[in-house]
């Protein structure tokens, strides 16, 4: 913060200029041109308009006639150039006057060939004759002649100039275009990254190897080369990254892996030679790509192959880090999101040696997180952030942020002074489920037929035993649906037994059945559930071995890139007979859950009426209210993962 300040302080005191076309020059001397040409044009502007609007200009003929009619009062003769008056416009009005005015005055000049009559007849008439020396050669003509020379050789030497600076930047095009960032002026640092302890663990190594090297030098360790930042959009890779620059002691270069790339041939290539030259100048140093996947994919990617600008810069890329020539003491930080795509070879030992994987945050790093955010908002008393961390499971970093925004958007729309809980329940919501489509007008049987379609979906999850606790349902109709049953479970879950599955499954289903048990209808409603309930069922069957018949085969094979080139087709390694025996299990599944989901409609139809009735009435129903409907006190239920089950 102090050298922000103290390079503000520089800039507001530095003089600043009014901008002027850039063929004045730069500087302060080029308003001395300025003013300068300013100055010369004034005389000759004058000078111009003066000839052009103080007299007008007649012929020769015209003059002699206008003579002999004794209708010239005075003239001033000088040199060939006859300057006077009439006594009368002729005809009433100047038809001399090029803007249609009354002026008397006129101009005309003597033929070369002279006119030895003129004198006597200009005494005839009793003209005023008056006489009027040449003008002398002085400075203000001559600069008047050559001003207009003047003006065309300086305009040719800034055009000039303009074109060669532009030959410059077109042969410097593949100059180094990374930032360099020194400790000083950066001040993120590892403290200010909340959560993620092992990573900096991971990191923290690397920076103390480029602080102190000679403590691992003595025991022949060597450091990684590449140190590849790998997660989900919005975990805080680049924050990773901008604490490492504030945290090492080194000069730390930051480049976008898209600004390698130009419209010119070999330009990424030159970029990176010079990115790793200007790095060993100032070694040990640190590199910095993010979006490394947009200049690192596999080389021979899509369907045609083929070698192009991208794979000349890849191919350099790889040279630099780990080519005939070494680099001991540069290190290179990398950020994707997607590894899959990266071509192998940026992956292999003595490149990208080590994948540092920063996953999506837990509980407790989500407090953390939030902690962090909510430092500059004012927050009520209601609010815990332990609560706020357990209702947001699978929020990013990014998303966490985004909420706490979001919260503090809608307190000060309602015009309060603090964030209150409410606020932030309703941006989690907004920022889930879609803003509220205020403006959709449902009719009262499309409510009823919502109403009880989540009401099915809210008794499952009410009477199953391996089913998430319900945190609310809702029939207001949002961007991505038109009603939401929304369940949290206790605690972040990274396996998930059979019996969770099927119960699951069941729920899904549950709205379904409600709609054909009670309503004696389907909907298209329930699209979604049906779409989430097979691809459960299949991946159970395929991938997880949760089969009776099929049992512990796993058949799902793996999805490949078609557009790297990997797989034009879909390949199955079973047969038509297996794929068959597939569906049937997909489908037994299915129905097993269909019939449980049934039975326990046609057991609870009293309860699912109440809560049908009770969501028609208030629209929206916490998970205690539901409990409550149906005779449940919710004793051991938690909350933790949101859950979203049947969307309508």
């Amino acid at each position: 913060m102090e050298s922000n300040s103290n390079q503000n302080n520089q800039d507001n005191g530095k003089k600043q200029y009014p901008q002027l076309p850039e063929f004045f020059g730069k500087g302060p001397g080029r308003f001395i041109l300025f003013f300068l040409l300013i100055i010369f044009l004034i005389p000759f502007i004058t000078n111009l308009l003066v000839n052009i609007g103080g007299s007008n200009q007649i012929s020769y003929t015209e003059f002699r006639n206008q003579l002999k009619r004794d209708n010239i009062l005075q003239i001033t003769i000088s040199r060939d150039e006859i300057r006077g008056q009439f006594k009368t416009p002729a005809g009433g009005q100047s038809d001399f006057s090029p803007l249609g005015g009354t002026s008397t005055s006129f101009l005309t000049y003597l033929p070369s060939f002279g006119d030895d009559e003129l004198l006597k007849l200009l005494e005839e008439k009793g003209v005023t004759i008056n006489t009027k020396p040449a003008d002398r050669v002085s400075f203000l003509n001559v600069l008047l002649n050559i001003l207009p020379f003047l003006i065309f050789i300086w305009l040719g030497l800034s055009i000039y100039r303009n074109m060669r600076s532009q030959g410059q930047q077109i042969f410097s095009v593949g100059s180094n275009k990374a930032k360099l960032y020194h400790k000083e002026k950066t001040s993120t640092t590892l403290a200010d990254v909340a959560g993620m302890e092992e990573v900096k663990n991971e990191i923290k190594e690397i920076i103390e190897y480029l602080r102190d090297p000679s403590r691992f030098h003595q025991l022949g360790a060597k450091t990684p080369k590449g140190v590849l930042l790998v997660g989900p959009p919005g975990t805080g890779k680049t924050l990773m990254a901008r604490a490492v620059a504030g945290e090492a002691n080194v000069p730390f270069y930051s480049m976008s892996g898209s600004d390698f790339m130009e419209m010119f041939v070999g330009v990424g290539a030159a970029r990176v030679r010079n990115l790793f030259k200007d790095a060993k100048k100032n070694q040990p140093a640190m590199i910095f790509i993010d979006e490394l996947d947009s200049v690192g994919r596999h080389r021979g990617a899509g369907l045609g192959g083929g070698h192009d600008e991208r794979e000349q810069t890849l191919n350099q890329l790889l040279s630099e880090m780990d080519g005939f020539e070494k680099n001991e003491s540069i290190i290179v930080f990398a950020a994707t999101n997607r590894p899959d795509i990266l071509d192998p070879a940026l992956l292999r030992p003595g490149r990208f040696d080590r994948q540092v994987t920063i996953p999506l945050p837990t509980v407790k790093d989500r407090e953390e997180i939030l902690a962090v955010h909510s430092r500059t908002k004012p927050l009520s008393e209601d609010i815990k952030l332990s609560e706020i961390a357990r209702i947001t499971p699978g929020f990013s970093g990014a998303d966490l942020e985004n909420l706490l925004n979001e919260g503090a958007l809608i307190a000060a729309k309602k015009q309060k002074k603090q964030i209150e809980k409410i606020d932030l329940t309703e941006a989690r919501d907004k920022v889930t489920m879609g803003l509220e489509r205020k403006s959709l007008k449902l009719t009262e049987e499309e409510k009823k037929i919502i109403s009880y379609h989540e009401g099915g979906h809210a008794l499952m999850a009410a009477l199953l035993p391996n089913t998430d606790p319900i945190d609310k349902v809702t029939i207001i109709p949002r961007a991505h649906a038109m009603g939401v049953t929304i369940q949290m479970p206790e605690r972040d879950q990274y396996l998930f037994r059979k019996e969770y599955l099927i119960d699951r499954i069941i729920v899904l289903l549950g709205g379904r059945v409600t709609e054909q048990l009670i309503l004696h209808t389907s909907t298209s409603g329930a699209e979604n559930d049906l779409k989430e309930a097979t691809k459960l069922a299949r991946k159970m069957v395929l991938d997880w071995g949760m089969s009776e018949k099929l049992k512990h085969m796993a058949l799902g094979n793996e999805r490949k890139n078609i557009f790297l080139g990997e797989e034009i087709g879909h390949q199955r390694e079973y047969s038509e007979e297996t794929a068959h025996e597939v569906d049937k299990e997909v489908s037994a599944i299915l129905d097993s859950c269909y019939e449980r989901a049934a039975e326990l409609i046609k057991e609870n139809r009293e309860a699912v009426e109440k809560i049908a009735a009770g969501l028609q009435e208030k629209e929206e129903l916490s998970g205690e209210e539901i409990l409550s409907i149906i005779g449940k006190d919710g004793t051991g239920k938690k909350t933790g993962k949101r859950d979203e089950a049947g969307s309508a």
